[in-house]
């Protein structure tokens, strides 16, 4: 998505928002590579991911990238043996200490009943944790997240009663059934913008003549997937 972004914007010099829903380490690291900065909610800690005393989560351990270690809130090193583990989708490492064995405060950081605590990195804990620290110093960017996105979404679902995918054959046809209704919430936008045919507004979104394109395209697309159902021919 974001490499689809810098290739129709033709540049890189732009901030990402997204929601909790993309908090996704693999594509943090893809904006990283392209140089896009990412400003994505963070999600909350699942139960199983706590620990007793919520002041001993993971996010208060720090962490030291020179030595590739942690260090807990009562001052006790955690160290990897170095060993790569595999997950569904990405490798990290484990970090433990044998100081849990004899740690006063034990019951409070983890209810593990044998190996004490365990904390997992994974190789795109960095960039998780470097988009952490963007949304805690700009809260009011990613605000504009709400403003820019749901109200599309609240005008296309509520207002038109668009809720749901009509087509229900292949990602194509539902991407044109889906395509018609942004067109036109497009067009209507632009027009309410005071756009006019060769008159350009502060940020021009995009010509006439490529959203009539555009149009025809995604019209011929979603004819030929209705032709299926009824005798419509497609416009060429």
């Amino acid at each position: 998505m974001l490499r689809r972004a810098k290739t129709i914007l033709g540049t890189n010099t732009f901030t990402a928002l997204y929601d909790k829903g993309y908090h996704t380490g693999s594509e943090f690291k893809v904006a990283n590579d392209i140089g896009v900065d990412t400003l994505v909610a963070v999600p909350g800690i699942g139960r199983a991911s706590q620990a007793p005393d919520p002041a001993y989560n993971a996010e208060h351990f720090d962490y030291d990238p020179q030595r590739d270690s942690y260090r807990c809130p009562q001052g006790h090193g955690l160290t990897s043996n170095g060993n790569w583990y595999r997950a569904r989708n990405y490798r990290f490492k484990q970090y433990r200490t044998k100081a849990c064995r004899h740690c006063p405060v034990r019951s409070q950081c983890t209810s593990a009943k044998q190996n004490g605590k365990i904390l997992q990195r994974s190789e795109f804990t960095g960039f998780i944790e470097q988009n952490a620290r963007r949304v805690t110093e700009q809260p009011d960017i990613y605000k504009k997240r709400q403003a820019l996105v749901e109200h599309p979404f609240g005008t296309i679902k509520r207002q038109w009663g668009f809720d749901h995918i009509i087509t229900k054959k292949g990602i194509p046809a539902a991407g044109a059934d889906f395509g018609l209704i942004a067109l036109a919430y497009n067009l209507k936008r632009l027009m309410k913008l005071g756009w006019e045919a060769g008159r350009n507004i502060k940020q021009p979104i995009c010509d006439l003549k490529m959203l009539l394109t555009n149009l025809k395209r995604l019209e011929n697309a979603f004819l030929a997937h209705m032709s299926t159902f009824v005798k419509i021919q497609p416009l060429y």
